[in-house]
């Protein structure tokens, strides 16, 4: 029975995330784009002056039982930015060759505009209970959007995400921040993961009010870390930056394959990493940040919208290219025996960074860094998770009080290592949370085009 279960997980993973739902997500990318007028070139300038600008401006507002649009958008970066920068494009470059990252970028490019929309369309169609709380994401805005007809396929949305908060939002990164404690002090995985069980729970049983007020301290100051890190290990190889910038692009389109290989495999291995890891980095189209966006206390949707673009271009554009130079730099050999002589793809990260750094003091940096990550991706996953199960039981306390439970014990379960097959699974549920939010934001793009149009005829 296992062994089937393996083997059917292993079949739907291979689809979700291959080609044909990979070109739907940067297809449905492109589509948005032409839309809302190619936005994050066109008004790129006032999205940052809007996102990044606003920053420095102090405000006084009370926001009641919400999250300010910084804590929203901390908060969904809390769970978009994990593991998957580090490791995952690691890996990707191993396998894709430098060009993987040339096509990480333009699914990035293209992926900031889904964003923007998944966003907006949170915000248009949230509901807000008696307490003055804002809920949404896509179930909600498939439901409301486009009638109580389509509510099979919201239900499937929060199904699939709802489950997958278990996996890829804990299991896994337990796992991570298990191993970086124990390579760090020594600790044993199992105190780990009690502490972090205790931790967890002393978070999220606060709600999304606490949760966004620690992931505005701890996503700037970990993002920071890592970028800091980064810029001083390619600034230790800045005279061989150009000709790894030059390797991107023309590996891009090269049929000279990595480590070998059949020829002409190059350039769709290359895309198919570039792609796959650019969205798991960054999840534009899975549907998961607007959740987080939606219990922002802003109330004119492309305004936080235009914080989804800053999000993607933080999380790919800047804290992966970090990583990708990083791994060209060391100048290891890349492919896939190459990456098979390292344990983990996070093994390799390791090795990048050492070959730069003096001593071990880059695989302190990547441990610290995993640890960071992991941690902030559990915190934001965990609301993902109760938003789901709230909505297919109608937001019912009692379960929301019993995921929460059963959430921060899971720690447990994934410092200690068990739980494989439930974190494939969890992986291949993430994926199938992007095919109903797909359809939501191709049937909705009207709405979103009207929406942008609105907003900048205002201004």
């Amino acid at each position: 029975m296992l062994e089937m279960l393996t083997s059917v997980n292993s079949a739907l993973n291979g689809f979700v995330w291959g080609p044909v739902m990979l070109a739907l997500l940067v297809g449905t990318g492109i589509y948005l784009t032409c839309r809302t007028g190619w936005i994050q070139v066109r008004r790129f300038g006032y999205i940052m002056k809007s996102t990044v600008g606003s920053l420095f401006r102090k405000s006084e507002k009370d926001h009641g039982s919400n999250l300010s649009p910084f804590q929203a958008v901390t908060t969904a970066l809390a769970g978009t930015v994990g593991t998957g920068n580090i490791a995952g494009v690691t890996g990707a470059i191993f396998v894709g060759g430098s060009g993987a990252v040339f096509w990480m970028w333009v699914s990035a490019f293209f992926g900031m505009c889904t964003k923007y929309a998944e966003i907006a369309l949170s915000i248009q169609y949230r509901e807000t209970d008696e307490g003055g709380a804002h809920r949404g994401g896509p179930m909600y805005y498939i439901e409301k959007g486009l009638g109580r007809g389509w509510k099979p396929l919201a239900v499937l949305f929060a199904l699939f995400g709802g489950f997958a908060s278990f996996g890829i939002g804990n299991i896994s990164q337990s796992s991570e921040i298990a191993g970086a404690m124990n390579g760090l002090f020594g600790i044993d995985p199992l105190v780990t993961g009690i502490l972090l069980a205790v931790i967890v729970g002393v978070v999220i049983i606060g709600g999304v009010k606490r949760i966004g007020q620690v992931a505005s301290y701890l996503v700037p100051f970990m993002a920071s870390f890592y970028i800091l890190a980064g810029i001083a290990v390619i600034l230790l190889r800045i005279t061989q930056v150009p000709a790894a910038l030059a390797s991107i692009v023309i590996s891009a389109f090269s049929f000279e394959a990595v480590g070998g290989g059949v020829f002409g495999y190059a350039i769709m291995a290359a895309m198919k990493q570039g792609f796959a890891r650019g969205v798991f980095s960054n999840e534009a189209g899975l549907g998961s940040a607007p959740m987080a966006h939606a219990a922002s206390s802003t109330d004119e949707p492309a305004e936080q919208a235009m914080w989804g673009v800053f999000e993607v271009f933080v999380d790919t554009i800047v804290i992966c290219t970090i990583t990708s130079l990083t791994v060209l730099l060391s100048g290891l050999p890349l492919g896939e025996a190459a990456l098979d002589s390292y344990t983990s793809n996070g093994a390799a990260a390791v090795a990048a960074f050492n070959t730069i750094l003096p001593g071990t003091i880059g695989g302190v940096v990547i441990q610290i860094s995993l640890l960071f990550f992991a941690l902030s991706t559990i915190l934001g996953w965990s609301y993902y998770g109760e938003q789901c199960w709230g909505y297919l039981t109608h937001d019912s306390k009692v379960v929301k009080a019993l995921f929460k439970a059963v959430f921060a014990l899971i720690c447990i379960v994934g410092a200690t290592g068990s739980g494989k097959l439930m974190w494939d699974i969890a992986d291949t549920l993430n994926g199938m949370m992007a095919i109903p939010n797909l359809v939501g934001l191709l049937a909705l793009s009207g709405v979103v085009a009207r929406i942008t149009r609105d907003y900048f005829k205002e201004r």
